[in-house]
């Protein structure tokens, strides 16, 4: 008897422990000052913790703000009768004392806490329905000109009550280009970049946008979410780039001088020039009017133009919009004399030179402003030296400068130089120029090549570029180191692209041919090219150049194999993800510089979704498509060519996919812990949530729920609460202590509509000390009682077996001992 009795005792703490109650201090415990966190919306009638005192103490008093919510029995046990709602109260301060059968208090009152948790049963509101605001065109991008501004009741300090704002329509929208932005935390409204640089009140004067709010950060596909409307009026920017200013050069009166303005849409702003030219002196300044004043004379021949900037900032220092260009342009005045091109300019004539014939033209040059009277030019010969056989055997053009021979041909032996003084003048001033004329032999001796043919070169069409392929050489028998007998070659023939260019060494007449742009063997593969050497001199009358002067060589260009080339880097199509198999999704196109067949193939492609058609680059799908997988789908196509080197290239091809709704609702979550706390004391209520993995609008799903049975209407009922969640009521208090499945029809309202049924198991188990629990033995990892006694009965079998073993093994042992001692006392000697 004695045996059962502790038997049965440890069986029921085995079971008391195994559901989590009992425990010192967690869910019981001595009266002592504590703090208790509850979500709001849960089960009325829950136990949250029982209290224990020491006699005298027989009864328990609860007082503070129970708000008629929070109740204490007699036995200690604290527990709340209604829902609780944190918008309503987030903290209740409670008092607990301990009494006497009397009433007396024998110990407390001690402070009880109890924390309200949130739960996001609160969707965002906007402020208003609707927002006005106005901002300038050209207005800094990112800058806040309106605000809106949502309020949620649950905790901000949870995601429950943290909102993103997000602009889900513009109108107008052009070319898809979004011209507002919003800050997802603050609500603030600016322009994009590309809002600041296109809007315009002259096309559209006004915009309208539907914002959207939701709430968990706007993170959860589940958000709670509100939309309110805004319209926006557009402007004039009043802050606009004046008109360049003209300025003339070293002006005499008193600096500084007001030159221009420029003006912000408010007041208030602080005007500031930047220089990004960082000269060395800037003659600019601004003050707080917005006017702009030059502040010393400018100089044209030392800068005839400024470009600076205007900026206007807030009282903080930031810029308030764009920076304006401000443009100054320096007027001319002559104040420059002309210059001549060098100390003395030197020219050849030839000794038999035509009458009328150019020897040379003489460029002086003026600081003042081009094409202006101030810089125009007049030329006439003051003096010749010496004036043999005659003056004035040379003129001059009074506005070109072109040297010509104006009496008679000039003969070396008489005299071999000429110096000539010349005045060059414009309206104001005058300057002196020196011009030095050698009368040279006549060129009556043409160039020669010494060979002409140069034979046959091969070269890769990949040679670099200012590569010397060839070297040619002709000589001319006129007198060295003058025009006459100067050469230059130039290519005639064979070479239309200009691929080729000829170099002279001046001292010996060298010609180096080489490269200056690269060979193409696709285009020209063979050239036969021509060369003709001519002097700089013109040849004398009855003199013209003949076969002599002209050489040849041919060009062979060898191919060099080149990579197929795409014709763009990322090719792009967009489908729905329910298109059928075999569909052409695109294509892409590749080209072989030389001409090569091409063949496609695919890379990356992980899914297994396309196939490419590897002649025509044709892009199919294969197997069906799936955008929740992932979208935009990027693959590489690689274009090989077929034949030579097999050289390839790739391009990227992306596969954009549009959502059907292909994805039938589902229970969010796995739904093993509902419970209801047994028996019932009135109807009681669970809410659970429904998602699928199709993709929404701005407003979310919008899941109905009904129950997929006439039969569990007399029991249950379904309620909806917002597009994601419902509730599970029931509607009777007559339920069995056992779990019951729920089968719940969910339709997700898509086009077309998909539907399910879920399965929502709910138990009704007993209430321990005033919480619902459910048995042991339905606990995963717990034993049941029978299993608990089983392996009660089997440890004390085993212990009494071994406790057994151990004492008919001391037993044998004693027996045994006094054998031996009975053994050793017969043979032991007798003393004498």
């Amino acid at each position: 008897m004695i045996l059962q009795a502790h038997l049965h005792s440890l069986c029921l703490l085995m079971l008391y422990l195994a559901t989590g109650y009992g425990q010192e201090g967690k869910f019981s415990g001595p009266l002592k000052p504590m703090t208790f966190s509850i979500y709001e919306g849960q089960e009325p009638n829950q136990i949250i913790f029982q209290f224990k005192a020491d006699p005298p103490a027989v009864t328990f008093e609860l007082t503070g703000e129970t708000d008629n919510i929070f109740k204490i029995e007699r036995e200690g046990l604290l527990y709340y009768t209604r829902t609780l709602d944190r918008e309503t109260r987030s903290t209740h301060n409670l008092q607990v004392a301990a009494l006497d059968a009397n009433g007396a208090r024998v110990e407390g009152p001690v402070p009880i806490t109890i924390e309200v948790k949130d739960v996001n049963d609160n969707r965002p509101t906007f402020l208003q329905s609707k927002y006005e605001g106005s901002v300038r065109q050209n207005s800094r991008p990112g800058k806040p000109f309106l605000y809106v501004n949502a309020t949620d009741l649950d905790d901000p300090a949870t995601p429950n009550g943290q909102l993103s704002y997000q602009i889900v329509i513009q109108l107008p929208m052009i070319n898809d280009v979004m011209y507002f932005q919003i800050n997802n935390k603050t609500g603030a409204i600016s322009l994009t970049r590309e809002g600041s640089q296109e809007l315009n009140p002259a096309k559209n004067p006004s915009y309208n946008m539907v914002i959207s709010v939701k709430d968990m950060g706007g993170q959860s596909e589940n958000s709670f979410s509100d939309t309110t409307s805004v319209d926006i009026i557009v402007t004039e920017n009043i802050w606009k780039a004046p008109e360049p200013v003209e300025m003339v050069e070293n002006s005499t009166d008193p600096h500084p001088i007001k030159i221009t303005q420029v003006q912000w849409n408010d007041p208030g702003a602080r005007y500031s020039l930047v220089d990004k030219e960082k000269l060395p002196r800037f003659p600019f300044s601004i003050d707080q009017e917005g006017d702009i004043y030059v502040t010393q004379p400018l100089d044209r021949e030392e800068k005839d133009a400024y470009v600076f900037y205007a900026v206007a900032k807030d009282e903080y220092g930031k810029p308030l919009s764009y920076p304006l260009e401000i443009h100054v342009k320096v007027e001319d005045i002559n104040d420059n004399p002309p210059t001549c091109p060098s100390p003395v300019t030197v020219f050849e004539v030839q000794e038999n030179e035509r009458l009328g014939n150019s020897i040379g033209t003489l460029t002086a040059h003026d600081r003042d402003e081009e094409n202006t009277a101030n810089s125009l030019l007049n030329y006439r010969i003051v003096e010749q030296t010496p004036k043999l056989p005659m003056d004035g055997l040379f003129l001059i053009q009074t506005y070109a400068g072109m040297l010509q021979l104006a009496k008679q041909s000039l003969k070396k032996q008489d005299t071999p130089q000429y110096n000539l003084t010349i005045e060059v003048s414009d309206k104001d001033f005058k300057t002196l120029c020196f011009v030095q004329i050698n009368v040279i032999d006549i060129n009556d001796q043409i160039p020669i090549f010494e060979k002409s043919d140069y034979g046959n070169l091969t070269l890769a069409e990949d040679t670099s570029v200012g590569s010397t392929i060839l070297t040619i050489q002709a000589t001319d028998a006129d007198e060295p180191f003058t025009g006459s007998s100067k050469i230059l070659y130039h290519i005639i023939k064979g070479d239309s692209e200009g691929r080729l260019g000829v170099d002279t060494d001046p001292h010996t007449n060298t010609g180096y041919v080489i490269i200056k742009k690269p060979l193409d063997f696709e285009t020209a593969a063979v050239s036969n090219t021509v060369f003709k050497a001519e002097n700089p001199e013109p040849l004398v009358f009855g003199v013209t150049y003949n076969a002599s002067s002209f050489a040849k060589f041919t060009l062979f260009v060898t191919d060099v194999n080149e990579a197929p080339e795409f014709s763009q880097y990322v090719f792009q199509a967009k489908v729905s993800e329910d298109v059928a198999i075999g569909t052409k999704l695109g294509n892409v196109t590749a080209k072989d510089p030389e001409g090569l067949d091409i063949s496609y193939s695919l890379r990356g492609d992980t899914r297994g979704w396309l196939k490419i058609d590897h002649v025509t680059g044709e892009i199919f799908s294969v197997a069906p498509l799936d955008r929740e997988a992932g979208s935009p789908y990027r693959v590489q196509v690689v274009a090989t060519e077929v034949g030579g080197s097999s050289l390839s290239s790739v391009s990227e091809f992306h596969l954009i996919l549009t959502d059907v709704n292909d994805n039938p609702p589902r229970l969010a979550k796995d739904y093993t812990d509902l419970f209801f706390c047994h028996p019932l004391s009135a109807p009681g209520s669970l809410i659970f949530e429904a998602t699928d993995d199709d993709q929404h609008s701005f407003r979310g799903p919008h899941f109905t729920f009904s129950l997929a049975s006439e039969s569990l209407q007399n029991d249950w009922q379904v309620s909806k609460i917002n597009g994601t969640h419902a509730r599970l009521s029931t509607r009777h208090t007559d339920f069995e202590e056992r779990e019951y499945v729920v089968l719940i029809h969910i339709n997700d309202g898509g086009r077309p509509p998909l539907e399910s049924i879920v399965s929502l198991p709910v138990t009704f188990c007993s209430c321990g000390e005033g919480s619902c629990f459910r048995p042991a033995g339905h606990q995963p990892g717990i034993p049941t009682v029978g299993m608990a006694v089983g392996i009660l009965l089997t440890t004390l079998l085993v212990i009494g077996i071994i406790l057994a073993v151990v004492f008919i093994r001391m037993k044998k042992d004693k027996g045994k001992d006094n054998v031996e001692s009975a053994q050793a006392y017969e043979v032991k000697p007798l003393r004498s």
